[in-house]
């Protein structure tokens, strides 16, 4: 790779060594409930054997995704291969029960077992666990919860390393302060909109913990332009968030930048950040990812960014400080 913002980096101290570029394979889940849009199987099949064969060697996926219809395809493309090309990264995530909301030690299990079923694997380089805001604290790190399960699999050379990943900012900082968690994931709050995840970077940073920042567009309306999309993570935006992405929109079109490499390179040029997670839905989306992160931005531009402001508030803070 050429571009320096592409060079291979430490994911913490795993000895794994990942792209600041990681495939984000929710979407390929066919999940229109959440993404406004379906993907058919063999578009999401094509995705995954382009993202095996570029540059960009981590792909970030869930047992929840598409009730498991995620890690069922990106399998089918493991066992096509006859497993991982040599060096990829392949991180899943430990779920609850969508159906009825067991966070137990034994959902956990279960969530482990299935992974390693559909995705066709004997083991799990890394795994998070997964949106702990629907448990409590106590639940999580008490004894039979879903850390001790995932450290004894862990003991029995099953999963590789464990991390967390989840949205409510101070609850993630919580987390990682425990020193159990050698990578935290953050979703739609490091982006150029909404800033609110700065002090979980600045933590993480401190305790040598890896900063996964996923959706660097918002899911869509920095990608697309907010004339396009006016949904940001998952919801249709405040007005507020809209006059601004406009705003950024703006600035880039007077600088001959595509919003969405603005966006994109917001959280990669950040030495905080390991690796920036973008969902991609088509193999052409591969290629596009990598043009984007290597377009030539002036310095200039990050200075009128600067100047139209972004949120700093957690949109879930309130709800987890409840638990």
């Amino acid at each position: 790779m050429s571009n320096p913002l592409l060079s291979l980096r430490p994911l913490a101290n795993t000895g794994l060594m990942v792209s600041p570029l990681c495939v984000g394979a929710a979407p390929l889940g066919d999940m229109p409930e959440t993404f406004g849009f379906g993907v058919p199987e063999d578009i999401a099949l094509a995705t995954v054997r382009a993202a095996f064969a570029s540059d960009i060697n981590f792909l970030d996926t869930a047992a929840a995704y598409g009730d498991g219809e995620s890690e069922r395809r990106i399998g089918k493309i493991v066992r096509e291969n006859g497993g991982l090309p040599q060096g990829y990264v392949l991180a899943t995530k430990a779920d609850r029960c969508l159906k009825t909301g067991d966070f137990s030690g034994e959902q956990i299990k279960r969530s482990i077992e299935g992974s390693l079923e559909r995705l066709g694997l004997d083991h799990l380089q890394y795994v998070y666990i997964h949106d702990p805001e629907h448990t409590t604290f106590d639940n999580v790190m008490g004894p039979g919860g879903p850390l001790e399960v995932l450290k004894s699999f862990k003991e029995q050379g099953v999963i590789g390393h464990i991390g967390m990943s989840g949205g409510p900012v101070d609850m993630l900082i919580r987390y990682i302060e425990t020193g159990e968690f050698s990578a935290v994931e953050t979703h739609n709050r490091y982006t150029l909109l909404n800033r609110s995840a700065d002090p979980l970077l600045d933590v993480a940073n401190r305790l040598g913990v890896a900063v996964i920042n996923a959706a660097p567009y918002g899911s869509g309306m920095l990608a697309k332009g907010p004339d396009a999309s006016t949904r940001y993570a998952y919801s249709e935006a405040p007005p507020l968030l809209i006059e601004r992405a406009k705003a950024y929109a703006k600035v880039c079109q007077d600088f001959h930048v595509p919003l969405a490499a603005a966006a994109l390179q917001f959280s990669m040029r950040d030495p905080r950040v390991t690796s920036t997670v973008v969902g991609m839905t088509k193999p052409e989306r591969v290629a596009q990812t990598l043009e984007l992160a290597s377009f030539p931005i002036p310095a200039e531009l990050w200075t009128a960014i600067e100047g139209i402001g972004f949120d700093t508030d957690d949109p879930e803070a309130s709800r987890w400080a409840e638990k």
